[in-house]
């Protein structure tokens, strides 16, 4: 009898550890808040349609913090040609700086505002350490403050930039030549192909204030292929001047910022 209630004993005892090890252990409570990097190269540093870089190469990179309530707060950095390359289009040449550097600082509140709504509204300040353009006649310090306003439905994203002072040095910052105020009206679409590939057509309208002759439109046809974190992206990138001559680097070979290119980029997430 005592062994018959020993073995009842020994199979509770295995019946409960089965238990417990088919309970699953509860789930660790999410963090409030996330950190990324990125870090990239390109054949040609496009914004907006414009070559930042005179269609060279450049290296990019960058840290986000997002926390789950909805704000976030980033940098990102790029290597550029443009600010030195503009004080050597001058006659004689000028020392616009020795800026090679452009550094992104940004922050925001993003939310879901209705079903498949999100709402997104903050600031970015654009940064070119060292640069000297207000040297340059007619034009102003390159640091720009920009806020934004965008709203993403479905696949479809549209956003709004305004800028709080000079747009990137465009014009003196007092008078009839302030572009103070300038927009820029960005319009695309991401479509999720499966298997990692995502298309995202963009359409964009950079109306530059006091200066018709600067404001454009430009266009482009991005296909990623994400690999564990490592993108893959080909673009077709163009953009439609109102003056042709408005966006032409004359240093020193005198190359359309804005041709239609087909740009490649490799970037790691972490």
């Amino acid at each position: 009898m005592f062994f018959k209630l020993a073995s009842l004993g020994v199979v509770a005892l295995l019946a409960s550890n089965m238990a417990a090890a088919q309970t699953p252990a509860p789930k660790a409570p999410e963090p409030n808040y996330t950190i990324s990097y990125n870090l990239g190269v390109t054949s040609d540093y496009r914004y907006r349609g414009m070559s930042q870089s005179r269609l060279k190469p450049a290296l990019q990179g960058g840290i986000d913090y997002a926390n789950k309530n909805g704000f976030y707060l980033g940098t990102w950095a790029s290597t550029i040609k443009w600010i030195k390359d503009t004080g050597q289009a001058q006659t004689p040449v000028v020392d616009a700086g020795s800026s090679s550097l452009e550094v992104d600082v940004y922050g925001g509140y993003k939310f879901e505002a209705a079903k498949d709504l999100t709402l997104d509204f903050g600031a970015l300040q654009y940064w070119y350490p060292g640069n000297k353009l207000a040297s340059v006649t007619g034009s102003s310090n390159a640091n720009t403050l920009e806020f934004y306003g965008a709203a993403t439905y479905g696949v479809l994203t549209a956003k709004y930039s305004r800028s709080q002072g000079n747009l990137f040095g465009a014009g003196l910052v007092t008078g009839t030549t302030s572009s103070k105020g300038s927009g820029y009206v960005d319009l695309s679409a991401t479509f999720d192909l499966s298997n990692g590939y995502s298309f995202v057509p963009h359409i964009g309208s950079q109306t530059v204030t006091n200066n018709t002759n600067a404001s454009y439109t430009d266009y482009s046809f991005t296909l990623n292929k994400d690999m564990d974190g490592l993108v893959l992206s080909g673009a077709v990138i163009g953009t439609r001047t109102k003056n042709n001559g408005a966006y032409v680097s004359t240093a020193p070979d005198g190359k359309n910022l804005g041709k239609g290119a087909f740009v490649v980029s490799l970037k790691k997430n972490f």
